[in-house]
């Protein structure tokens, strides 16, 4: 397909979330104009805590969104400390403060992720983002691509960017359509207060808990004035798959009765927990189709045991907008180029992401034992480098 006339392709963004607005940023900053479109009536981020690894904060500096996080994000000092369920011992962990920043140039943050969408989008341009356009339908009549929003207006674009998350709308204009499929686990979300919080949680640690079928995480999140937890449990029969769907603290601590005192106490102290089940999806064999592709969770949603989901969005957007730029007279090819640089990368991340459910929520046993031994054993902060160190301006172009 030809860009238009002026030689610069008009680019659409369906999607004003973390991957949409860092997409934005990112092509803004290559040169490249975009709209994106959004579907909520204003720009904000629902949900609570993420954590923010070095191949995240290196590409936010490169953006110039870093300092606005100054107040808000919480350097870490111990990350992936692993807890035994029953009694709090400490399986392994990570020492960030001493050796993250020397790895990998950058050091790991927690915070909400609220503040993450604002920081990104400040640097992007006013005027680039439409409110209350939810988009219902994606055509490719001809050498343009066509948008149809619900409030009976749409749009037309030479490349579309599909940032519409795990329900993507745009992913249909891409490969056949199918329903997401429940995983069997349900997710609990919650903030507490740090003046209600125990010590122990107050750290700058990211701390998981892992027992029989569960797992809890928690970390300081808003420069430490609260304390972010997830916890993952059965589904049962919860098949809702919304972030405002909400559960009562006493479900909470219900599923996580005979565990450590002291996470009983945490558990307690949250205020109307969030509670939706975990969708599952295949990896995609594909994602780009002519001027159309898919960014973020509607490329390659990934459960959250690895902590990946914001970073490879920004990611995305990264690589994207360097395919566009260097390419920009031939969209399609740019866009077949992006996918093959990123597919490797965020399949291999979806796989590992779905293995780490076993392993986290193994009953005491052998099993157990072994992967407790095997934890002790380990230095991820090294072992994850193929994550970490990530670089799109300096990553193999064979691999991704």
């Amino acid at each position: 397909m030809v860009a238009s006339s002026a030689g610069t392709p008009r680019i659409a963004v369906v999607g004003g979330g973390i991957g949409g607005l860092a997409a934005a940023a990112f092509l803004h900053r290559a040169g490249l104009p975009v709209t994106v479109y959004e579907q909520a009536q204003q720009v904000k981020e629902v949900g609570a805590g993420l954590v923010l690894a070095p191949n995240a904060v290196r590409l936010l500096r490169r953006l110039g969104a870093l300092d606005a996080l100054r107040d808000s994000a919480v350097p870490l000092d111990v990350g992936w400390e692993f807890r035994r369920w029953a009694d709090g011992r400490v399986l392994s962990a990570e020492d960030l403060a001493g050796a993250c920043a020397r790895l990998y140039g950058e050091r790991t943050y927690t915070l909400h992720r609220a503040d993450l969408l604002d920081a990104i989008a400040a640097v992007v341009p006013a005027g680039t983002v439409q409110l209350g356009k939810r988009c219902t339908a994606v055509t490719v009549p001809g050498d343009t691509v066509q948008l149809t929003f619900t409030d009976g207006t749409a749009a037309e674009a030479d490349v579309v960017i599909g940032a519409d998350g795990v329900h993507s709308t745009v992913r249909g204009a891409v490969t056949e359509p199918a329903p997401a499929t429940y995983s069997g686990m349900c997710a609990f979300r919650a903030i507490v207060p740090a003046d209600r919080a125990p010590d122990f949680a107050r750290r700058r640690a990211q701390t998981l808990w892992i027992g029989p079928d569960h797992h809890l995480v928690h970390y300081p999140i808003s420069g430490g004035a609260a304390v972010n937890l997830v916890a993952f449990a059965p589904a049962g029969d919860v098949t809702v798959e919304s972030w405002s769907a909400t559960a009562t603290v006493a479900e909470f601590l219900a599923e996580f009765a005979g565990w450590d005192p002291r996470l009983q106490d945490l558990i307690a102290q949250a205020g109307t927990p969030g509670r939706w089940a975990l969708l599952d999806r295949e990896p995609l064999h594909r994602w780009s189709r002519g001027p159309v592709t898919l960014l973020g969770d509607a490329a390659h949603p990934m459960f959250p045991f690895f902590a990946q989901g914001a970073a490879q969005s920004i990611e995305d957007a990264a690589v994207l907008a360097a395919c566009l730029a260097a390419d920009r007279h031939a969209p399609a090819r740019a866009l077949q180029r992006y996918e093959s640089l990123r597919i490797g990368r965020t399949t291999r991340l979806q796989q590992i992401s779905h293995a780490r459910a076993h392993v986290n929520h193994l009953p005491d046993g052998p099993e157990q034992q072994a992967r407790d031994a095997a934890l002790a054993a380990a230095d991820p902060l090294v072992d994850s480098a193929w994550i970490y160190a990530y670089d799109p301006d300096t990553a193999d172009t064979a691999t991704g």
